[in-house]
């Protein structure tokens, strides 16, 4: 897990270990609702937004909008799907560059991507002079890891400050308004995603539900369906933590790092009201995506 190696890098000086990254794969979709969950043979926690119901009423078309993981490993097959069923022109890629040079995206002809990194620079700072070799762990020792991982008050914090990082960075920021002006002007289908397509790709899902005008309990919703897909491993790493002792801290920090924290997603989402007012009113003067802009997308991807 990505997620975790930027903790290993940052708390290099707590730790006599780096940590390298690999999240547990579980299944590759989100069951629920159905009709928006895609089934790749390579390419996890894939769904498209396409049947979400905006607050005006109309509704996200469907074949065009797609969030999920990377896609280094995507089929022939999965590579058709996205091409045939969603006209697939533009890909987001928001990971850093050591996961995108160590897992880069399946090329397809005829689809751009484009690589906007979304993390937080002051957090890339932390361990861009860090290594590790994911391909040499054991996923048996990663969950010893993770669960030595939650007991440590500097990580339990940080996974609680990842996100309030993530929306006020203003690199990110800037990011974010390039990738929305890049679903925007996208010719056909667009395809956004980050190592897991949980957390990063899951603001930018969030900001582009915004911008369509989805209520917040919708743009909670959909985030919060990466949950489903990491479940088992969650469920895993909880009963460790039980026969070792822990408590609401450590569960906690599993949940957030191997799914995705809904309650921390919550509170970041009212920081963002106290700050901006409105998710809306945060596209227009954070991420420079303009009110005029957001009509635009309404017209584009809303029927």
């Amino acid at each position: 897990m990505y997620d975790l190696y930027i903790f290993s890098m940052i708390m290099k000086n707590y730790l006599k270990f780096l940590i390298p990254i690999l999240m547990f794969s579980a299944c590759t979709s989100a069951p629920a609702p159905k009709d928006r969950t895609l089934s790749f043979d390579g390419i996890e926690n894939a769904r498209e937004l396409g049947g979400l119901v905006m607050q005006d009423g109309r509704t996200i078309r469907s074949g065009f909008l797609v969030r999920s993981g990377e896609l280094s490993k995507a089929s022939d097959n999965d590579v058709a799907i996205l091409k045939e069923r969603f006209s697939l022109t533009d890909v987001f890629d928001f990971r850093f560059d050591r996961e995108r040079s160590g897992k880069p995206d399946r090329e397809m002809e005829g689809v751009t991507n484009t690589w906007l990194p979304t993390l937080p620079q002051a957090f890339l700072a932390s361990f861009s002079s860090g290594r590790a070799d994911s391909t040499t762990v054991q996923s048996a020792n990663m969950m010893d890891a993770l669960v030595k991982y939650a007991s440590l008050p500097q990580a339990q914090e940080m996974a609680g400050r990842l996100y309030p990082a993530i929306v006020t960075d203003t690199t990110s920021q800037q990011r974010y308004g390039e990738f929305l002006r890049g679903v925007l002007k996208a010719d056909g289908g667009a395809l956004w995603h980050c190592s897991q397509g949980k957390d990063r790709c899951g603001w930018g899902s969030a900001f582009v539900l915004a911008a369509l005008g989805a209520s917040r309990e919708t743009i909670v919703e959909d985030f919060a369906l990466s949950n489903v897909s990491y479940a088992p491993t969650v469920e895993a790493l909880s009963a460790k933590i039980i026969e070792n002792g822990g408590g609401e801290p450590e569960l906690a920090f599993i949940r957030a790092m191997v799914g995705v924290s809904v309650e921390n997603f919550e509170k970041t989402l009212d920081l963002i009201d106290a700050q901006y007012g409105s998710l809306q009113a945060y596209l227009e003067k954070a991420l420079g995506f303009s009110a005029e802009e957001q009509e635009k997308m309404k017209q584009k991807y809303l029927q």
